[in-house]
């Protein structure tokens, strides 16, 4: 795929993130051993990209105003949400639905301390983002992987093998939805499916559905909470932070439709005395408008250009296969045709082509011969890690 495209300087402009505290690029010779000065920072989740104008607007606002209290009537913020839910995912809902956490890690946490108990199980659909097992064990919860199948390329659910690994101890399952690695963006088959499988083991299902804006034309995302019977066992988990690139604001949305387990998840809020922040709210409320959907149209069209470079330059290195990508900006790379164990795939990666990407095996089962890449960042450096990748196996071709 040919570079000459139209320049955005919004998301074409190369930002130098070193030295400014950034984990994305100041940690990764710590764990990764790749160098900021000569590498490329292809591994957290978050995008080398500034957020949309009426972000920066809002927090100057802040600044300038020069007085940081306590956030008051949540009103304003609530309502940003309910506008964003039914205009851009068919979702009606209700403002006392609706819980602020720090960020949805924190409110995956939230959701295993207020719906299970220690030792109960709680299931993953694996290869999945890798806080979630890390959280749960945390917890003194037990990890219970159902293994997606990876149908040609593509990840698929089977119910009926999830049916027979079932003992009775398990209380939860934590939904990707898109998923996270591999970008699937479920159907609504497959959520039925997945709804009777709740109810046959009854289960609570907490969707975390943070990457539910970032999906690729032709694909569309239906919210867990549009499935009919549901609702009864249903936690739904958004936030701004991935669609606008706001993920130090550490503000997510835990939202409970369902007026039991809403007290639930409200006792467990007030018995730890959480709250959220002012700043995160102020910039969630101001992603949330028309500029700021505007804004998403036009990155959601930069990262599939940016897909689609990598998937041709990528599929054409012998050995090397990138899932296609329904969602998200985290292209998962299978490097099984290689033959080569996985420390040596690594080895080239980090050593070789000075790119910092994430384990396969940090995502659970099924991800031993993968690597994430993260491309949610300009076109020229995933044209440069292409490059890298194509030298680093060159001895493939």
């Amino acid at each position: 795929m040919s570079l000459d495209t139209p320049h955005d300087p919004r998301f074409d402009t190369l930002i130098d993130r070193c030295g400014t505290d950034c984990a994305k690029w100041d940690g990764m010779q710590g764990l990764y051993g790749v160098s900021p000065d000569s590498g490329l920072s292809m591994w957290v989740a978050d995008m080398d990209f500034r957020p949309p104008e009426c972000v920066q607007t809002a927090l100057q606002g802040m600044i300038d105003h020069g007085i940081y209290g306590y956030y008051g009537d949540e009103g304003s913020y609530r309502a940003a949400i309910q506008w964003w839910m039914q205009t851009r995912h068919c979702w009606h809902v209700e403002s006392d639905w609706i819980f602020s956490t720090h960020g949805l890690v924190n409110g995956t946490g939230l959701c295993i301390d207020a719906f299970t108990e220690p030792g109960d199980g709680v299931i993953l659909f694996t290869p999945v983002y890798h806080a979630f097992s890390r959280v749960i064990k945390a917890a003194e919860r037990q990890v219970v992987e159902c293994r997606l199948v990876n149908t040609d390329g593509r990840y698929e659910m089977d119910f009926d093998a999830y049916d027979a690994q079932m003992t009775g101890s398990e209380r939860m399952i934590i939904l990707c939805s898109p998923h996270n690695p591999g970008g699937r963006v479920w159907t609504r088959a497959e959520l039925e499916g997945l709804a009777a499988f709740a109810r046959r083991h009854d289960l609570i299902l907490v969707s975390d559905e943070i990457h539910h804006d970032l999906v690729m034309p032709c694909h569309s995302h239906i919210p867990a909470a549009l499935i009919d019977g549901i609702t009864d066992r249903l936690v739904m988990m958004t936030a701004t932070s991935k669609t606008f690139n706001l993920a130090g604001h550490h503000t997510g949305n835990v939202i409970i439709e369902d007026p039991a387990l809403r007290a639930r998840f409200a006792q467990r809020m007030a018995g730890l005395g959480l709250s959220p922040n002012s700043f995160g709210l102020v910039m969630a409320r101001a992603a949330y408008t028309p500029e700021g959907a505007a804004w998403v149209e036009d990155l959601v069209g930069y990262i599939d250009g940016n897909r689609r470079l990598f998937d041709a330059e990528v599929n054409a290195i012998p050995g090397l296969r990138s899932m296609a990508l329904e969602s998200t900006y985290l292209s998962w790379v299978d490097f099984s045709g290689t033959g080569m164990a996985q420390d040596e795939v690594i080895r080239r990666i980090q050593d070789d082509a000075q790119i910092a990407a994430n384990h396969g095996t940090t995502f659970g089962g099924g991800g031993e011969s993968f690597m994430r890449f993260n491309i949610g960042t300009q076109r020229a450096r995933v044209k440069d890690a292409c490059d890298r990748l194509a030298r680093a196996f060159g001895d493939l071709q």
